[in-house]
């Protein structure tokens, strides 16, 4: 495909292949699943329309009909696919054979009879990193950190402020991406607009739920992004700017919705190994899968998110972090944040298989800022180093929004976004 940009997706999908019988893609709508898992199918069924969608429920067997590498469009619409494959590769199991891709949980998970443990495996894909919607240098690689410590300098002199507001805005959604910039940020829009159309949906979580409840938490949401705010501060946060009545089984609802369509992905809590595990707070810091759902709910603009600083750098951070977690997902990361009763934190901890650990504070950028970011990677540093259970982090970095790359005299790296790639 003439247009396509290679996916980090891509590398999962070939080295499953190898080793799994069928694999199951799942993601927000429209950050590219079908496109790239078409890249490795000989065949594909859609289960796109209503008429698909009640044909497939009378004969789920229909849906595997086509030469292997087999691609399942959106097989949660009928769950009954899902054991339809296991038993196939339970008659005939052949590697790479099916590959699902899916957009939401299953209409019905009573339905499935089978988790599909060592016949099907599931891959998270997220929207386009910067890397690869080709707008990072991709010079410092997250992994050459962790292995050698590889880094290099560069000025980064072309990436301004504005060239990430914009990219904020517009979000890694390909179609937006392969826009050009007076049309990118409106197809984003039209994708949030359709975000709620559950009209012909067969999942009752969805179809029965009110499209303005989604639109007003998701704002009461976004005014809470990259923050440890309490679920019933959020439903406090309804009810006050958004003069609704609203009760906390109806709020937690909606919520699991939003997490079912990959909409908000909060980050969990890092707790270390160290003996007084209840020092540590648990609860998650607020974020999307993509931080334009979060501008677009609230309705902000690159120039809003320049006039307004302090807002700008909690965007940031959850922009930051969805490449972060992209990057570390291929090498079997989690990326996670800390924080103490102390009031001691750090945006974020990757964790990597082999006891590997990095702290990363997330900042715009300038002199100030950066500073400020080091003071506190050092604190926690100094703090953990007291603890006999817990090994040192193997590089500390602070990650800006423009600006310089390079290496303090303390030795945390200052890594803008737009030079890191996996």
């Amino acid at each position: 495909m003439k247009d396509y940009y290679k996916r980090y997706i891509d590398k999962k999908i070939a080295e499953y292949s190898q080793t799994i019988g069928a694999i199951c893609v799942e993601g927000p709508k429209f950050c590219g699943k079908t496109t790239s898992c078409e890249q490795y199918a000989k065949s594909i069924f859609r289960i796109n329309t209503v008429d698909t969608v009640n044909k497939t429920l009378l004969n789920p067997g229909i849906a595997l009909v086509g030469e292997k590498p087999h691609l399942i469009d959106e097989w949660q619409k009928v769950p009954d696919v899902w054991n339809y494959i296991k038993q196939d590769l339970d008659e005939d199991y052949q590697f790479g054979k099916y590959i699902l891709t899916g957009s939401s949980t299953p209409a019905d998970k009573s339905l499935i009879q089978h988790n599909g443990a060592g016949r099907i495996s599931k891959l998270k894909m997220r929207t386009m990193s910067l890397f690869e919607s080709k707008e990072s240098l991709g010079i410092i690689s997250l992994f050459n950190l962790f292995e050698n410590g590889e880094f290099s300098l560069h000025p980064n002199q072309e990436q301004t402020l504005y060239k990430t507001a914009f990219q904020i805005c517009r979000g890694g959604w390909p179609l937006s991406v392969m826009a050009n910039e007076e049309n990118s940020i409106k197809i984003t829009k039209n994708y949030y607009n359709s975000l709620f159309e559950f009209e012909d949906s067969k999942n009752e979580k969805f179809r029965n739920k009110k499209p303005s409840y989604f639109k007003f938490i998701l704002k009461s949401y976004a005014r809470h992004i990259s923050t440890r705010a309490s679920l019933n501060s959020i439903l406090q946060d309804v009810i006050q700017n958004e003069e609704r009545t609203l009760n906390k089984e109806t709020l937690y609802d909606y919520l699991e919705a939003l997490k079912d369509l990959y909409i908000i992905e909060d980050l969990d809590a890092w707790c270390p190994n160290i003996r007084s595990k209840t020092a540590i707070l648990t609860t998650p810091t607020r974020h999307f899968v993509d931080t334009s759902i979060a501008c677009q709910a609230l309705g902000i603009s690159p120039d809003d998110l320049l006039n307004d600083l302090n807002s700008f750098g909690f965007f940031f951070e959850d922009f930051a972090i969805r490449d972060l977690r992209i990057y570390s997902d291929l090498y079997g990361g989690s990326v996670m944040h800390y924080r103490d009763h102390s009031n001691l934190e750090c945006d974020a901890i990757i964790r990597m298989p082999k006891g590997k650990w990095a702290a990363i504070e997330i900042k715009l950028g300038g002199e100030e800022l950066v500073n400020y970011g080091a003071k506190k990677l050092n604190l926690l540093k100094n703090k953990l180093a007291t603890k006999s259970d817990v090994v040192a982090p193997t590089f500390m970095a602070i990650i800006t929004a423009f600006g310089p790359c390079y290496k303090r005299e303390d030795g945390i790296y200052v890594i803008p976004l737009n030079c890191l790639k996996d």
